[in-house]
This record gives C-alpha cells, sequence and structure tokens, in this order.
C-alpha cells in the first residue's frame, strides 16, 4: 500500500484497541514467517491524556498529561489510515521486528515511545492525536 508510510496515523478497527490512534513506525508490504500478510509495526495511545485546565496545580496537570502508549504488529486489513502524519525521529528506531521478541525490549521500547509522545503532547503539535475518538 502506498500510502501506509512511515509516520501516517491510522485508526485500529479491530480487537483490543480497535478506535485507538497509531502512528505506523515500519510497514511491511509482503509479510514475513511468523507474519505472512501484509502488515505494519505501530505505535499507539492506550490511554489518552485528560482534560487540563489554568486552575488546576502544576503537580495534577502533570499527572493528568501522561500517556499509555503501545506498541502492536497489525495486519492491514484492521488499520484506517488518516490525512494526518506524525513526524517521528524519537520513535524511529524504537521499534523494530527484533522487539518483539523479548519482554523486556517491548517495556523499553514503550518508555521511548512514551517519552516522546509526552513531549510532543506537551509542545501542543498534533493535537489531533492526543485525543480519542469520539463515537
Amino acid at each position: 500500500m502506498k500510502f501506509l508510510k512511515v509516520g501516517r496515523v491510522a485508526i485500529i478497527s479491530r480487537g483490543r484497541y480497535a478506535g485507538k490512534k497509531v502512528v505506523i513506525i515500519q510497514p511491511v508490504d509482503q509479510g514475513t514467517k511468523s507474519h505472512p500478510f501484509p502488515h505494519a509495526l505501530v505505535a499507539g495511545i492506550e490511554r489518552y491524556p485528560q482534560q487540563v485546565t489554568r486552575r488546576m496545580s502544576k503537580g495534577r496537570q502533570a499527572k493528568r498529561s501522561k500517556v499509555k502508549p503501545f506498541i502492536k504488529v497489525v495486519n492491514y486489513n484492521h488499520i484506517m489510515p488518516t490525512r494526518y502524519t506524525l513526524e517521528l525521529e524519537g520513535l524511529k528506531g524504537a521499534v523494530t521486528n527484533d522487539t518483539f521478541k523479548e519482554v523486556s525490549q517491548r517495556e523499553d521500547a514503550k518508555k521511548n515511545i512514551k517519552k516522546a509522545l509526552e513531549e510532543r503532547y506537551q509542545s501542543g503539535k498534533n493535537k489531533w492525536f492526543f485525543t480519542p475518538l469520539r463515537f
């Protein structure tokens, strides 16, 4: 798929993370031995940041601005691409095919992604990506 490129924001349509927004980190058009279908390595937001107002204390604002990420291998059939993209300097090397082999590697990757996404959220860029889908 020529439009499922690195950095494209998509929405997952099936499974545990249905309705969650993800960003494509590595598209794999041909499939591999372990996943013999076209798929993408994605990083998404499991728990979105909550609303923050001016009158909240600094600590409360920090707590409500936290993001819980997830990483996943998703079949192209279960991804709905959007018109949005994210520039991914912080995420590029975070997830590879080997990341999924060991739990500790997954945890490290999630920590890196969490940091990158929270920085992106704090800077006020890509606001749409950090709001949950409403339907």
